[in-house]
């Protein structure tokens, strides 16, 4: 009978006024975490950009560059991917994709790379100082390698920044986690998770 009273009771408490469950996230969650606050870059449409102008959407941040023969691409297809299975909800998203290379992706290139993936996302891109500035905040790592031919790629950190509604970095997604993973969070943050 006790058995039975003490189901009884922790069912009362997990249904009525038990302690609120927190959102069972696929990704990594990091809430309150002390980093990845601000940008001041500027966007492939010229304008000057900063985290704030985005306040009311979910944004991706993910550092890159358009020579990226792996990560980057997909990174971006997945987050395609995310924004058409988002349908109405996409102008819900901001994707933000970071050029580690500013010298090689300029304006113009960032501008035909980035919306090809879809026609909202956003290229930023500042010089040398604004990029180690918004690395340094993000706590990505990033150097040029050179290679064969005089030319060099940028190694980098691949994982993808995601900030709520409200502005605050919430989770972090390694590469590899797929759209899936993606979307089901985004979501989440979407209702205010």
């Amino acid at each position: 009978m006790r058995f039975v009273l003490a189901l009884a009771f922790a069912a009362l408490l997990t249904g009525c006024g038990g302690a609120p469950e927190k959102p069972r996230f696929k990704l990594t969650d990091v809430t309150g975490a002390g980093f990845g606050k601000e940008l001041n870059l500027t966007g492939h449409d010229g304008r000057p950009r900063t985290l704030a102008d985005f306040r009311g959407k979910v944004v991706t941040v993910f550092f890159g560059f358009t020579h990226c023969p792996d990560a980057c691409p997909t990174t971006l297809a997945e987050m395609a991917q995310v924004a058409k299975e988002l349908g109405p909800d996409a102008d819900k998203l901001q994707v933000l994709f970071v050029t580690v290379d500013p010298e090689r992706d300029t304006p113009q290139v960032l501008k035909q790379y980035v919306p090809s993936f879809h026609p909202s996302f956003l290229g930023l891109y500042g010089d040398a100082a604004a990029t180690s500035a918004a690395a340094k905040e993000f706590k990505v790592y990033f150097q040029k390698q050179p290679v064969k031919g005089g030319s060099y790629s940028v190694d980098h950190g691949a994982g993808t920044f995601i900030l709520d509604p409200e502005g605050r970095l919430r989770l972090f997604a390694q590469y590899g986690q797929g759209a899936p993973a993606l979307l089901h969070d985004i979501r989440l943050l979407l209702s205010g998770a």
